[in-house]
């Protein structure tokens, strides 16, 4: 059995470049060639993995070239627009493929991600980091083992001031602009909806059902650009389609409620806003608390206050399995740990032989929230969710 995956890296802006070193230095990676539609980003993330490895590799512009390379494996890291079309012609060629998030631009771009997957049999895996968050993945435990009950509602959000990234994109060569001057949706559901997904069995013995979506007006992108006067004087007063901030509600055929947040564009602090609501304990990522129905949490349940922070006290014996390995072995990664973990299990499956855990329906119904909810806000309405 082959200790490494030969992987291609397309796709070399902020995601991509901060990646590449880490994925370099990966026991289970070999980066075979790097490729951007810049030829000054692909000359120098090669030349900053030949730094590391002390032989050359290719650096490409054309992600079709780098396919025909043959790889084990490609790294999608391009923007939200290329990820469709390179991981379908990968899976046609066979090349497992490792693509990053966002979301889609139709229903008709998850469908075909779905049907070449299962006609081909190419390993496909959304490389959702978030799945892998230590709270996440605790909760997720937590919930397995019975302490939050009968789960009936969760909370989610990528709430993540993006003013001075969207409205510098040009500057910056990056993608995001156009998706806030031509949409109004949930553009990038993946971070929150993923991790949900896994605590609620969503795509195994559960489903979304229906999925309503709201949005504000769009008044944060317009007032930064007025109060910086480096950005780009046409965007101070172009019409932005992208709402402040969007709303979506999932029904599950569970019974379950999901909702979701898109807060990209005003002030704010980070945070994607975990929530998980049972019929006999609750976490919040908010407050990081956990609060349970066990007798001495009840006793102080008017005293929000007493339980905040308090989730750092379940890590001993609720922390998931993955983690509790991952901190024994002293290996660290981007984003707190979450990156290793999902780039390693990937290479990990392709070696061993095993699926992804993140499968191609989850990919498509996790990305499919994006064309749906810009279809519900249009239409003022609820739309049913396809089964992928």
């Amino acid at each position: 059995m082959k200790d490494k995956v030969k992987v291609v890296i397309i796709g070399l802006g902020q995601r991509g470049n901060s990646m590449l070193f880490h994925i370099a230095r990966m026991d289970n990676y070999d980066v075979i060639a790097v490729c951007d539609a810049y030829e000054d980003r692909a000359k120098q993330a090669a030349r900053d993995v030949e730094d590391h490895y002390h032989y050359p590799i290719k650096a490409l512009t054309d992600w079709r070239e780098a396919l025909d390379l043959k790889p084990d494996a490609v790294l999608i890291m391009t923007g939200w627009e290329g990820h469709f079309e390179i991981s379908i012609e990968a899976m046609k060629r066979g090349i497992a493929v490792g693509c990053e998030v966002g979301g889609a631009y139709s229903l008709d771009e998850c469908f075909e991600l779905v049907r070449v997957q299962r006609e081909t049999g190419t390993p496909y895996m959304l490389m959702e980091n978030c799945c892998y968050g230590r709270s996440e993945m605790m909760v997720m435990n937590m919930v397995r083992k019975g302490l939050f009950g009968e789960i009936v509602a969760c909370e989610g959000g990528y709430r993540h001031d993006l003013r001075d990234e969207v409205l510098y994109s040009v500057r910056n060569r990056h993608y995001k602009l156009n998706n806030y001057l031509d949409r109004n949706c949930d553009n990038y559901p993946t971070h929150d909806l993923g991790p949900i997904s896994k605590v609620l069995d969503i795509n195994r013995t559960n489903y979304f059902k229906t999925l309503t979506s709201f949005s504000s007006a769009a008044l944060g992108l317009n007032d930064y650009a007025r109060r910086h006067p480096d950005v780009d004087e046409r965007l101070r007063d172009v019409k932005f389609a992208q709402g402040d901030i969007v709303k979506t509600v999932i029904e599950c055929t569970g019974g379950q409620l999901i909702t979701l947040t898109l807060d990209t564009t005003l002030p704010r602090p980070y945070s994607r806003g975990f929530t998980v609501r049972g019929t006999r304990g609750m976490y919040a990522e908010d407050g990081n608390y956990v609060f349970l129905d066990n007798g001495e949490d009840e006793k102080d349940r008017m005293a929000w206050d007493k339980h905040w922070n308090n989730a750092r006290d379940y890590y001993e014996e609720y922390d998931h399995p993955i983690w509790k390995k991952y901190l024994n072995s002293g290996v660290r990664g981007g984003h707190g740990g979450m990156d290793h973990l999902v780039y390693s299990e990937f290479a990990d499956c392709l070696l061993e032989g095993r699926p992804t855990p993140i499968t191609v329906e989850d990919a498509a119904s996790w990305m499919a929230v994006t064309p749906l909810s810009e279809q519900s806000i249009k239409t003022r309405s609820t739309v049913e969710f396809p089964r992928f």
